[in-house]
């Protein structure tokens, strides 16, 4: 093994050299002494024009060979403004790692190779995971930086209308259709329509509440994201670096608010898209919105993104004899505030962040609260726990680090999930046996992957604890099961041991329908079957209909945390720029 950090340097400028002369002729025997037996390819739109990650020497080459002869990949070299090469460890693994850049017939892309000595070949360095990603267009540019739009500098019309009667018209939509419809306004959607403002693709984005950020703003009163700040930022303008470390709720929306008009972003508070058909002969949709005042306006873009949230509608399970209860029964999205509760019985049904949250909220406001657990729950602190997660953001550049994100193959972040679970397992282990003590169960997601892929796979599940646990831990908040439960009564809960639980108020923390159902309800039964499942992993190694071409033409999906936001928006806008430039 090589130690010194200029031999670092030296193995991975010249496995990239050797690397790029191979794709010069692509072909088996040249390519195969480069890769590792056990080695990942992930391919994001660079050469395949599709997110996709390839797993095994023998379905890389096969692959590899026939794009790079579409794509001519070419002009590698270690970039020089990312982070140097460098030895790393990755899912437990000793890799040097090197950040590099090329080029292909459309387009400028960056890349991680990671490189391990192969044992069975003298020790040989041969890459172990390789990303290729498409960073840019040729000649469609994003207008950042040195290409900043100029605007009304020269050659100024004191007659005509300034910036904001431009604005005003862009807006208004009143002569034209978008080339792109935006359905929901927030993380997710304002990352994508910034993507396709800076790619000149006009975008509009429509959202039911009645104020940019509200679907942050009115969500429970006590709300803070989960995880820090300088993991969360949207694209091209930062977080002040004066911000707390975990963001209130009220903060981020009002960011969202000014994000919008920063970013010249089109938007319409109090729309409601209804429903939407496609042409197949035209290429465009028929999108019905509910405008605040009653008014219709049909709308008639070629790509609908739907960026309503991994799952949109209240998931209200059918209790049978809930409507017993004669008192007030809350889905978690219409909680408020405990302070009306002072006092009361509240039982909270759900154990993931939303119920843990609110049962404490309403425990600090005086009521009398009783969780029910339905399904065994990840719990895990929110410090140092939870963040183990986000340990690369600590240092080096956000770029860097977003694009380290996105090299690693489904199999590999599994490797490391499973990693830091057993890492905050020990953590959090005090936490953990006093929960067991009192009959909580407890899971640590499939295959023990821990709390990230639980929110990848179902999201949700999991709680970050922010001091619920240790209540529930010391009985100040009241445990029960759901299983325990024999019915529902006037009063409160009936207990199978006959026991009689009272309670004023029923909290539904039961989370959301999955996207399909909301596909159904917006776009037929047929569109919705033609997509199939969005969200969570099928037989491939990527999230299904995510970021990315689905069954039906002209619909795409978004959605995540304000990271996966951030990363994808670059992805999801550059193939909806390629078809409207048809370079695909």
């Amino acid at each position: 093994m090589l130690d010194r950090t200029d031999d670092i340097a030296l193995s991975a400028e010249n496995w990239l050299t050797e690397f790029a002369r191979a794709l010069e002729h692509p072909d088996d025997r040249t390519l195969r002494p480069l890769f590792h037996p056990d080695s990942f390819w992930r391919d994001v739109l660079a050469l395949s024009w599709n997110l996709q990650t390839l797993q095994g020497l023998d379905a890389i080459l096969t692959e590899l060979v026939l794009l790079a002869r579409r794509a001519s990949p070419r002009h590698f070299r270690i970039d020089p403004d990312r982070a140097p090469p460098r030895r790393v460890k990755r899912a437990g693994t000793d890799t040097i790692e090197a950040i590099f850049s090329f080029e292909t017939r459309d387009g400028r892309g960056h890349g991680i190779i990671r490189l391990v000595p192969d044992a069975d070949d003298g020790h040989r360095l041969k890459a172990w995971t390789l990303l290729t990603a498409l960073e840019e267009l040729k000649g469609f540019e994003e207008s950042v930086g040195s290409a900043r739009p100029r605007g009304q500098s020269y050659s100024r019309d004191f007659r005509g209308p300034n910036w904001l009667d431009q604005r005003r018209a862009s807006v208004a939509y009143a002569d034209r259709d978008p080339a792109v419809l935006v359905v929901g306004g927030g993380q997710a959607g304002l990352s994508i329509a910034a993507r396709l403002k800076q790619l000149s693709v006009d975008t509009l984005i429509v959202d039911r509440e009645k104020r940019i950020g509200d679907n942050w703003r009115k969500r429970y009163h006590a709300l803070t994201l989960h995880n820090q700040v300088h993991v969360n930022h949207l694209p091209y303008m930062p977080f002040p670096p004066n911000w707390p470390v975990y963001i209130p709720k009220d903060k981020l929306a009002n960011w969202f608010e000014a994000y919008v008009d920063a970013m010249e972003l089109n938007f319409w508070t109090d729309s409601r898209f209804e429903r939407g058909s496609y042409d197949e002969a035209t290429g465009r949709w028929s999108a019905v919105l509910r405008r605040g005042d009653g008014s219709e306006r049909v709308l008639h873009p070629r790509h609908i993104v739907m960026a309503t949230g991994v799952s949109g509608i209240a998931n209200i399970p059918d209790i049978p004899t809930l409507k017993n209860f004669s008192g007030t029964v809350l889905h978690s999205s219409g909680y408020g505030d405990g302070e009306t509760w002072k006092g009361k019985r509240a039982v909270v049904v759900g154990t993931g962040n939303s119920g843990h949250d609110i049962a404490q909220d309403l425990h600090s406001s005086g009521a009398i609260v009783t969780l029910v657990q339905r399904s065994p729950t990840l719990v895990t602190n929110i410090e140092p726990s939870a963040q183990l997660a986000y340990a690369t953001y600590s240092e080096g550049s956000l770029e860097d680090n977003d694009l380290i994100a996105v090299s690693m193959p489904l199999a590999l972040a599994r490797k490391t999930h499973q990693m830091i679970t057993e890492q905050s397992k020990q953590f959090d282990k005090e936490l953990l046996d006093g929960l067991n003590a009192v009959g909580f169960k407890l899971d640590y997601g499939e295959d023990n992957t821990g709390w990230q892929f639980k929110y990848l796979t179902r999201g949700g599940g999991y709680y970050f604890n922010v001091g619920c646990s240790d209540l529930v831990a010391r009985r100040e908040i009241a445990l029960r099961q759901f299983s325990d439960i024999a019915s529902f009564a006037a009063g409160g809960l009936r207990m199978k041991n006959g026991e009689e639980l009272a309670a004023d108020l029923i909290v539904l923390a039961t989370g959301y329908k999955p996207q399909e159902a909301l596909v159904r309800q917006l776009f037929g039964e047929e569109l919705a079957a033609r997509v199939g499942p969005i969200w969570g992993y099928g037989d491939g190694q990527e999230l299904r209909n995510m970021y990315m071409r689905t069954p039906q033409r002209g619909l795409w999906f978004i959605a995540g945390s304000l990271a996966q936001c951030r990363i994808n928006s670059k992805f999801l806008g550059l193939q909806i720029k390629a078809i409207e430039e048809r370079l695909l």
